[in-house]
């Protein structure tokens, strides 16, 4: 059985071309261009994912996709309608991608969507399942749910066998955005006024997410499903800056400050998004997945941030 991996040579995709690839399997990466160069793996070149794309030959001997490549939630988005931006490649390139798979043959399509499907945050000890009735708050999370939506409608129509991951922020060695500010903070010591947050975090280690990818595309268990997935425990932002700190050698210098305080700096300047993320509470049950088909993650929170913070 070969595998098509899109965005395979993002954080997540290079991390799983590579397990699989180690476990045996035959892998297809679908790049935007030949100007990237990805490791050993077979190529096909598709161009940009969107309504239209030409998926030519890339399903030849094709049994299973896993669909990474997106439009990413963008900070400081300047388009006039990013909502349309966002459909543009996360649903019509998603539902085409999907179509022409099953017309091709493919079995299942694993789609690697968002806990922003969720909602953007939790409160107390109330946790995100597959149970609850999505609310997406912003375009980005609003065109993956439109996403899962016309992936129901192909599996209805084809018979493709869809399976859908929530994850929540992903970390791992090479990690880009808030999480590799986080480090860059850390190891200038420059002190941080978050001594008194007092918020739990979902997370998920980048090894274990291409595990529970790996067991979503092949357990039979898993079709048409929905998973949300995490390392398991909720961390705080002090315990998290303190356990990355201890293992890069550079401890956080964290001293308190009111939340309040905290929230109005954010809003003053433009970064309300950014501080309630490090204020507010995000937590995932991902109890199905664990019940439905077993599974473990191979490493723990603990072990996810030392090999994250370990020097290169």
């Amino acid at each position: 059985m070969k595998f098509l991996i899109t965005g395979a040579n993002g954080f997540v995709g290079s991390a799983l071309c590579k397990e699989l690839s180690q476990k045996g399997y035959a892998v297809r990466a679908a790049m935007r261009s030949e100007n990237v160069k990805f490791n050993d793996i077979e190529r096909t070149v598709v161009g940009t994912i969107d309504g239209e794309t030409d998926w030519g030959k890339a399903f030849i001997d094709v049994g299973v996709v896993i669909h990474l490549a997106a439009r990413v939630h963008v900070m400081s988005d300047e388009s006039s309608d990013p909502l349309a931006e966002f459909r543009k490649i996360n649903v019509a390139g998603t539902e085409h991608l999907a179509r022409s798979a099953a017309a091709s043959g493919v079995k299942r399509f694993v789609y690697v969507s968002s806990i922003k499907v969720n909602g953007e945050a939790t409160c107390a000890e109330k946790k995100f399942s597959e149970l609850d009735t999505p609310s997406p708050q912003d375009p980005y999370g609003i065109s993956k749910w439109e996403a899962e939506q016309a992936l129901h409608r192909v599996a209805a129509e084809t018979g493709l066998e869809v399976v859908i991951i929530r994850p929540p922020l992903v970390y791992g060695a090479g990690v880009k955005g808030n999480f590799a500010q986080m480090l860059k903070v850390l190891t200038k010591g420059i002190p941080l006024p978050l001594a008194s947050v007092d918020n739990r975090r979902s997370l998920i280690y980048v090894e274990n997410l291409v595990d529970a990818l790996i067991l979503c595309a092949t357990h039979p268990a898993a079709a048409g499903q929905t998973y949300l997935v995490s390392d398991g425990e909720g961390i705080s932002t002090p315990d998290l800056l303190r356990q990355l700190g201890t293992a890069m050698g550079h401890p956080a210098h964290l001293f308190p400050c009111p939340q309040a305080l905290l929230r109005l700096a954010g809003r003053l300047l433009g970064k309300a998004d950014q501080i309630e993320r490090l204020l507010g509470s995000l937590q995932v049950d991902s109890g199905k997945i664990r019940r439905e088909l077993d599974w473990i993650p191979p490493f723990t929170l603990q072990e996810g941030l030392r090999l994250t913070a370990r020097p290169a």
